[in-house]
């Protein structure tokens, strides 16, 4: 089976039906912006958000979809007592089998998997299992079910594009053959040295260490380059963010340790590249706007335009490169070894960090708590055997209960 198969793609002779998880967030948002510069290519089937119930009213007022799925009861109630005040045809769900009834829908088949945090990965799965072509902007469906997820897309024959803007400028930039099959690819083969992931490191590049553990959340969400949500934008800042996507790319192109790089580039117009063993480094380029590489996973293997300005070189100015240091993002190293140290640990270091980020937000630990608790979680919570779904959940559960007992016992 070829994880990103170009086969699979067809001449559209009809609108692609598509469900958006996660739309009222900022991948979800930039998702219905390409969409709505296409009207005539996608049919918006489904659209979930967590609780924001004004911002979902705004989308189905404007797109219409056949339903909108809520988190909670109270969420949905609001939603469909509004949309009935308009007459909208739109039906509202609830909780987590709506999600992934939505998700598997025999009518749908792309879906935007979008939802942060571990919540996304039983919608996400659901779409795997059922064939669909996936977008992928979740994370942590990879982070903490790794080797299953990939065998559930082998298994179904569904189709996985990377919407990460790093991913997505990997998977752009290596070769027809590796992307046809780069689940199973052996770099070697195709003449790839490593590929090399590029990260801003946010706000706090330049702080100096001994104000680190004292940065606010205002500071720590104030990403110099990306407009994103509070959460993706703390991981920017202790750099967890680029552990996940050093733990997806694992994955994603079936690579080995020696074969991922992680490289500062504060300016985030170089998205990522791919080194190749004559000296070639082939890049790719562009506005740090998350349109593009949406854009591109929703047209594959066309390209559609994103509302993505072009990149005007005149201007640009300087492009810098340097190192992570682990004394600056001791996160960045806990996923890097995590990765490679087997499944339960990066199950634990995903649920860990969830519980220690909403801390940090609501003041509970200071910044420089995020990765000592996520280290404490590691050291003294089970690290089972992965072989299941199930397991994965128990194991994300279990860190979740030892990282909220260290929080209020106050370690």
């Amino acid at each position: 089976m070829s994880l990103f198969n170009v086969e699979q793609a067809r001449v559209k002779t009809k609108p692609s039906v598509i469900t958006v998880l996660g739309a009222t967030g900022s991948i979800g948002l930039n998702t219905l912006d390409v969409i709505a510069r296409h009207p005539d290519d996608f049919d918006l089937f489904a659209v979930t958000a967590h609780s924001r119930v004004t911002e979902m009213l705004a989308i189905c007022k404007r797109f219409t979809p056949r339903y909108a799925v809520m988190g909670s009861a109270d969420a949905a109630s609001s939603l469909k007592q509004r949309l009935q005040e308009l007459k909208s045809p739109t039906e509202v769900l609830f909780g987590e089998a709506a999600l992934v009834e939505v998700s598997q829908a025999s009518e749908v088949d792309t879906v935007m998997a979008a939802i942060v945090g571990a919540a996304g990965l039983l919608p996400t799965l659901a779409a795997v299992k059922t064939g669909k072509r996936v977008l992928l902007a979740n994370k942590e469906a990879l982070v903490m079910s790794g080797q299953l997820f990939i065998d559930a897309v082998r298994q179904s024959n569904a189709q996985l594009l990377p919407v990460d803007s790093e991913h997505n400028a990997i998977f752009q930039a290596l070769p027809a053959a590796v992307q046809h099959n780069s689940v199973s690819a052996n770099f070697a083969e195709h003449g790839i040295s490593k590929i090399l992931l590029t990260g801003s490191g946010g706000p706090f590049r330049e702080t100096p260490l001994d104000q680190l553990a004292t940065q606010t959340p205002e500071a720590a969400c104030a990403h110099p380059n990306w407009d994103m949500g509070q959460k993706i934008s703390v991981d920017s800042a202790t750099m967890l963010n680029k552990g996940l996507e050093y733990i997806e790319a694992r994955w994603l192109f079936n690579c080995q340790r020696e074969q991922i790089e992680v490289v500062l580039h504060p300016q985030s117009v170089i998205h990522s590249m791919v080194q190749y063993v004559d000296g070639s480094v082939i890049a790719q380029l562009g506005e740090p706007d998350m349109r593009t590489p949406i854009a591109y996973c929703l047209g594959y293997p066309e390209r559609l335009a994103s509302g993505v300005r072009n990149l005007d070189f005149t201007t640009l100015g300087a492009l810098t490169f340097g190192q992570a240091e682990a004394a600056r993002y001791p996160c960045l190293q806990l996923a890097i070894d995590a990765c490679w140290q087997g499944q339960a640990a990066t199950t634990t270091l995903n649920a860990a960090n969830e519980v220690a980020v909403a801390a940090f937000l609501q003041g509970r630990i200071p910044f420089g708590g995020i990765a000592k608790l996520c280290e404490k979680v590691l050291t003294s919570a089970e690290l089972p055997a992965i072989t299941s779904i199930d397991a994965v959940l128990d194991c994300d559960a279990n860190a979740r209960r030892v990282a909220q007992t260290l929080i209020a016992r106050g370690q």
